[in-house]
């Protein structure tokens, strides 16, 4: 007997127009964190293996990942407004990069598109988590690897609190930064056993899981 999907209530819907600004506006503090992991991914294969960015927002890391000379950088985001922006940052560095306007549940590839596919901060905040891990295992070719990295439903206060320290906010930008983290996305993040339970009734059939942080880097292989 198959496992029921997990649909979340709320629809998959993308930060648009002036929210879409403010975010991106807020993470471009943070490009060291973009550009870090960047490079830890980009240690992995050389510059012809084909990068998917599953919303990548404002686009930071897929720039930083074709800025270190990976010459095929996909990003598929659900909203309108991170498509322009990502594309504008990508022309700002001289960089090529595909960022399309797509749903990571119906994406627009062919089987076997992609040799690696990252995730950050989104998973989730899928409308159809278990149809998403679907689809990232078809547009990985044979080999190909996957990460996902997100907040922990148990992370505490003071952790979130330590980590918006870290983000070179001030004032009111910085307080509602701590809102959002406490009482949206922490609301939003899966339990580990939650976690644990989605990847093995997908079609990777089982991953690891490691505590990073705030959040965790989950690794799946096809």
């Amino acid at each position: 007997m198959q496992p029921p999907r997990r649909v979340k209530a709320q629809r998959a819907l993308g930060m648009e127009g002036h929210i879409a600004d403010w975010y991106a506006k807020n993470t471009r503090k943070s490009l060291f964190e973009f550009a870090d992991l960047a490079k830890r991914l980009s240690t992995e294969l050389g510059p012809d293996a084909r990068w998917l960015e599953v919303a990548p927002g404002p686009g930071y890391l897929a720039v930083e990942l074709a800025k270190l000379g990976a010459r095929s950088v996909t990003g598929l985001d659900i909203s309108h407004s991170f498509v322009r922006i990502a594309r504008e940052v990508a022309a700002e560095a001289g960089v090529s990069v595909d960022f399309r306007q797509g749903d990571v549940a119906a994406m627009p590839f062919a089987d076997g598109a992609f040799d690696r596919i990252v995730c950050r901060a989104a998973f989730k905040n899928f409308g159809d988590p278990d149809r998403a891990l679907a689809e990232m295992h078809r547009v990985l070719g044979p080999g190909g690897r996957a990460l996902i990295i997100d907040l922990r439903k148990d992370v505490p206060d003071d952790a979130i609190d330590a980590e918006v320290e870290t983000m070179r906010l001030k004032g009111f930008e910085a307080f509602i930064t701590r809102l959002i983290f406490k009482y949206d996305l922490r609301r939003r993040a899966y339990p580990r056993a939650v976690l644990e339970a989605m990847i093995a009734a997908s079609p990777f059939a089982g991953g690891q899981i490691h505590e990073v942080g705030l959040g965790y880097e989950i690794y799946l292989a096809k």
